[in-house]
């Protein structure tokens, strides 16, 4: 079954036990909107805040700026897909779902790996605002997770009185580290990464074919060949790794073409057609990656289950990267609620220096605060914009590989 529906049937359910047993779990009902609220983990964040407020704050100091670069790289990025998708067939954007392979998508995350990186994901995100929140004395209310839909995530829930007395600064401060927070985890995950595959990883491993990870519902491959397969050769080409694999698909075989796979499993043959991005290249509807095993002399000293758990780790590691990366910088956009539209409605709100008044803003502004009026119709306005770019780019780059599983 499509692991689309999967998550349709998990999230069904979990909207009717909510709603059954929301007095007994203590659960928020708003509509589409679910919420459970706690007051743990509230020492915890505490304990954290208390080891040593002087590097959060200063820390902080830093990525109130990298934020703003974050910003504008994400809008620069933003309209450049817009502008790339109606250019060329590639998709540009991609639904961040573990375990869903959708047609033509550039991106695909293993459901383990990629459950472990998303939750990863947001509890250091809402840990990064409840830190820096404590460091300046912002009181936390509470600490709770939230599905929105199909979209699931944390908060932290602050005192509104205490963030109203605030300094900006310390605003800016509370605002951004959500989103640093996951970019310094993206560092750490991709240093990691690196140490383990650039040394111990081609140490203890060697190539021998390549594994199928995923076969996309609704291609060629559906149906006939599994994930797990090992394939070892594809119309009587070798196939030792991905290298071989992708100059079969590229440069030996071409859409329409019959193609014999040999795995572990048995001999299959499948037709191809054109990939979803590019119908010139052959796409059998599946992901592949290359095999590894334990070398001989390396399963002799360490045995087979340490290797590969530091390969596990790699893997996991990697998707800790990318996701925390991708969601952090996401989050920077200038887009009420998320991060970067508060930032940038509270950089908005600043007092301006005389030279910047300009003729076409009232000169009674000049080194006062911007009337909020002013402010919250540019945060809106931007918003709105963004928004659309966003929905274009998910309506004509990801709903019809949805449409097509089904």
């Amino acid at each position: 079954m499509n692991v689309l529906w999967y998550y349709v049937i998990f999230i069904v359910a979990i909207y009717i036990l909510a709603i059954i047993f929301k007095d007994r779990l203590k659960i928020d009902v708003y509509g589409p909107i679910l919420m459970r609220r706690t007051q743990k983990m509230r020492g915890w964040i505490d304990f954290i805040a208390n080891l040593c407020p002087r590097f959060w704050r200063w820390s902080m100091n830093i990525g109130i700026p990298l934020a703003i670069l974050g910003m504008i790289f994400m809008v620069y990025t933003t309209i450049m897909s817009l502008i790339y998708l109606f250019q060329a067939p590639v998709a540009p954007a991609a639904l961040l779902l573990p375990g869903v392979d959708i047609p033509g998508s550039p991106v695909f995350i293993p459901i383990v790996s990629g459950m472990i990186a998303l939750v990863l994901l947001m509890v250091v995100h809402e840990f990064g605002h409840g830190i820096l929140a404590r460091v300046d004395g912002v009181g936390i209310k509470s600490i709770g997770v939230i599905l929105a839909t199909i979209l699931p995530g944390a908060f932290v829930e602050l005192d509104e009185e205490d963030v109203e007395k605030a300094k900006k600064s310390t605003k800016l401060r509370i605002y951004a580290a959500g989103s640093i927070f996951n970019i310094a985890l993206a560092v750490i995950a991709f240093i990691t990464v690196l140490i383990l595959s650039s040394s111990f990883i081609p140490y203890a491993f060697q190539e021998d074919g390549i594994k199928i990870t995923s076969v996309t519902p609704g291609g060629p491959s559906e149906g006939i060949l599994k994930e797990g397969m090992i394939v070892s050769s594809i119309n009587g080409f070798t196939i030792n790794n991905r290298t071989n694999y992708l100059d079969v698909m590229v440069n030996k075989t071409k859409p329409g073409d019959k193609l014999t796979y040999v795995t572990n499993m048995g001999t299959y043959t499948i037709t191809s057609t054109g990939q979803p991005n590019n119908a010139s290249i052959s796409y059998p509807g599946t992901r592949s990656e290359t095999r590894l095993v334990v070398k001989p002399e390396v399963s002799r000293v360490y045995g087979e289950i340490l290797p590969w758990f530091l390969y596990n780790l790699a893997d996991v590691g990697y998707w800790v990267f990318a996701l925390n990366l991708m969601v952090g910088l996401f989050n920077l956009l200038p887009i009420k609620p998320l991060d970067g539209g508060i930032i940038f409605e509270e950089i908005l709100g600043y007092k301006l220096p005389e030279r910047f008044a300009g003729k076409k803003m009232p000169r009674k502004i000049a080194g006062r605060k911007i009337p909020e009026k002013f402010v919250n119709g540019i945060t809106s306005s931007v918003s709105i914009v963004l928004i659309g770019v966003l929905a274009t780019l998910i309506l004509y780059s990801v709903v019809p590989g949805i449409i097509s599983m089904f």
